[in-house]
């Protein structure tokens, strides 16, 4: 899945906020009924995507190349003055070339405040132990906002009416999140349903617990 941040240079979005706007992106784009019901378009592909290992892009727009990808097919979320828009999933090979002109890497947002959505029904915990850019840690909290809705689905399926509940309210409230970032003694004690485990292709050396997220 390739997910793009709206950059701005001269007014540049706070690095949690971009986190925040890239997991809601990711599970709007999941939850869409164009995602979901298998005769409407995007089924086929995002089914596929995620039967097998769920890797994401992040790259970076501004101006009219930030323009030229909303007509692509996908999700743009937004929090605070960030904006990010999650693709359709695909081949790397068929990446289309509004997306693949954009640079990937280096992508880093000023850390100007913690996070406003202390209200928000999930929240993803990224790691003290490894120091992430901005496009490593918006794929990372993806990850997690992802496999957060994915378990409490499973747990809706199961009849458990606590994730029930859950999913149901961060659906009406635009599956908005909160993300965070641990101290070492918080990241040490925690114990959290969803776990994501980087497997070191990127930034970090070897596999590597990044985010983790609960509700």
């Amino acid at each position: 899945m390739q997910l793009v941040i709206h950059r701005n240079k001269h007014d540049p979005a706070n690095h949690l906020d971009v986190l925040e706007a890239a997991g809601m992106a990711v599970v709007q784009l999941l939850a869409d009924p164009r995602s979901t019901d298998p005769q409407d378009p995007w089924a086929a592909a995002v089914a596929h995507w995620r039967a097998g290992w769920i890797r994401k892009v992040v790259r970076r727009a501004e101006n009219k190349r930030w323009d030229d990808v909303q007509r692509l097919d996908g999700v743009t979320a937004a929090s605070g003055r960030a904006q990010v828009r999650a693709f359709i999933p695909g081949p790397v090979s068929s990446v289309p070339p509004e997306i693949r002109k954009l640079q990937v890497g280096g992508t880093q947002l000023p850390r100007l405040h913690d996070s406003t959505q202390d209200d928000a029904w999930v929240t993803v915990e990224l790691t003290p132990e490894v120091e992430l850019s901005t496009g490593k840690a918006a794929a990372q909290v993806g990850h997690a906002a992802q496999l957060a809705y994915e378990h409490l689905s499973e747990r809706c399926a199961a009849r458990d009416s606590d994730a029930a509940r859950v999913l149901v309210a961060w659906r009406q409230d635009g599956f908005r999140i909160r993300a965070v970032t641990s101290t070492g003694e918080q990241w040490a004690a925690a114990d959290r349903p969803v776990r994501v485990l980087d497997a070191g292709l990127t930034e970090i050396s070897g596999a590597t617990e990044t985010a983790r997220a609960h509700w």
